[in-house]
């Protein structure tokens, strides 16, 4: 009886397809054996690259995570520095029929407006207004929405504005444009109570017809809703 050589046994109980009992020709076990080492490493090139890859893609991922924050970031700084000088200029230069209040002053992206006409329908009214500038500002305008419930052709029940210069695209160039500040806004609110009262082109075309129809009427309404929503 011919004695098993350990190694050849050691191959068999691993399962190597190749392998052989002793005095038997090796080459093809050999063969075999390279070959399965050469798919082992055509395997491990792979996954390696795979990982390679991947890293690099979650590194690329970040770097454009971290460029959008950062360009926001930049943004809102720039937004900012405009707004401590604008708010400077619109505090020297307030309607005397206007207030502004900010309820954070560390905010100053976000305030609050009170108009009080002196003259016209909505005299003895105070209507509020609530202000928020956006990040991209001032290459985009404020956005605006009355607090106070009001009749009137431009501005809805609900709150809605019908101002040219709050229009970010507007077709007789008088909307929104960078040069514009915050002191315009303002103004341009407050004379929606007299000068750009526009009964022609309205926002609340029911309002508009009102008046059209019976301005008598139309005064009395006004007047009604101050009482019960503008004191």
């Amino acid at each position: 009886m011919v004695a098993s050589c350990c190694v050849c046994s050691s191959r068999s109980q691993l399962g190597f397809a190749g392998s052989r009992p002793c005095g038997e020709d090796l080459s093809g076990f050999q063969a075999v054996t390279a070959e399965n080492a050469a798919v082992i490493g055509v395997k491990a090139a792979v996954m390696l690259t795979l990982a390679s890859k991947l890293k690099r893609d979650d590194g690329l991922k970040g770097s454009r995570t971290s460029a959008t924050a950062s360009d926001s970031t930049r943004r809102v700084s720039v937004r900012d520095r405009l707004l401590v000088k604008e708010v400077a200029e619109l505090e020297a230069n307030l309607p005397c029929t206007c207030k502004v209040h900010f309820p954070d002053p560390n905010k100053l992206h976000c305030f609050q407006l009170t108009v009080s006409p002196d003259e016209g329908y909505y005299q003895g009214g105070k209507f509020q207004f609530e202000t928020e500038v956006p990040d991209a500002y001032n290459m985009v305008p404020p956005k605006v929405r009355c607090l106070t419930r009001i009749w009137h052709p431009n501005i809805t029940e609900t709150g809605e504005i019908c101002l040219s210069l709050l229009r970010e695209h507007s077709i007789d160039g008088t909307g929104w444009a960078p040069t514009r500040t915050l002191k315009d806004v303002v103004w341009g609110l407050n004379s929606l109570f007299t000068d750009l009262l526009n009964f022609d082109d309205p926002l609340n075309i029911e309002a508009a017809e009102h008046h059209l129809r019976d301005k008598e009427d139309f005064r009395n309404k006004v007047e009604d809703y101050i009482k019960r929503y503008a004191r």
